[in-house]
């Protein structure tokens, strides 16, 4: 039955997929506009630059980016809404910093970092990072608020100290949050570090964007976006999708 479900929801999203580059064909063909490229030209491109080995550098240093931004966050941002969905006189001191950082425009903080740190990556990183913990607080908190007090007595009363409490009784509980946070966090992350890679780095599908934008090469802007946009995807697919899978297990 879910193998059936899961063919059914391939099949519905190749096909979606496929009208999706029809429609962009055909506008392309009546437009005829240089910069409005077809499937076909931006695939050309995208094959260029596979071949001189110019996508796959810049895609791999962008990549590290990512995952070293999402892990800090998600670390940081879990261990924040933890401790603030459990204990609400620390939530309600730290309630305000929260709303505060979440509504810090994160041009702000990628300039800040920037002038704080120099044009490096270690700002790069810091800059993504402190923009994605309020999120990733904020949902493990409502997750953290939601655990089940049944479950938190019973362990009490058999004992299971705070280890094995939150091993085997906070954590699976909190599983669907985390997973919440990190593939909205992954989205998230990903198009800030291309902002910052555009603002002063010299390597990164950011930086490729941002010199295909003063050449006007829309073919290039494309190539790059779609194929980091696949990479995420596939992380979605075979990384995040198959861990959830797992954590919830026990719901069954």
């Amino acid at each position: 039955m879910l193998e059936t479900l899961a063919n059914k929801r391939a099949v519905w999203s190749l096909g979606s997929l496929i009208v999706l580059l029809i429609f962009w064909h055909v506008a392309a063909e009546l437009l005829q506009h240089r910069h409005l490229p077809t499937p076909v030209a931006v695939f050309e491109t995208f094959l260029r630059e596979v071949r001189s080995g110019d996508l796959i550098y810049h895609v791999w240093v962008t990549l590290i980016r990512v995952v070293i931004s999402f892990i800090v966050a998600m670390l940081i941002g879990s261990a924040i809404g933890l401790v603030m969905g459990r204990m609400e006189t620390v939530n309600r001191f730290f309630d305000s910093w929260l709303i505060f950082f979440l509504n810090l425009p994160a041009l702000v903080i990628i300039v800040l970092c920037y002038v704080w740190f120099g044009l490096n990556d270690m700002a790069a990183i810091i800059a993504v990072a402190i923009n994605k913990i309020p999120n990733v607080a904020v949902t493990v908190r409502e997750g953290a608020r939601a655990l089940s007090r049944d479950l938190t007595e019973m362990a009490e009363i058999y004992s299971f100290g705070r280890t094995k409490t939150l091993r085997h009784v906070i954590l699976p509980q909190m599983a669907p949050f985390f997973a919440a946070a990190a593939r909205t966090g992954l989205s998230l992350i990903w198009k800030i570090v291309l902002v910052v890679e555009l603002f002063g780095l010299s390597a990164g599908v950011g930086v490729r964007i941002n010199e295909a934008y003063h050449l006007f090469d829309v073919p290039m802007i494309l190539a790059y976006a779609i194929a980091f946009i696949v990479v995420v995807q596939l992380i979605e697919m075979f990384v995040l999708q198959p861990i959830e899978a797992r954590v919830n297990r026990w719901r069954r």
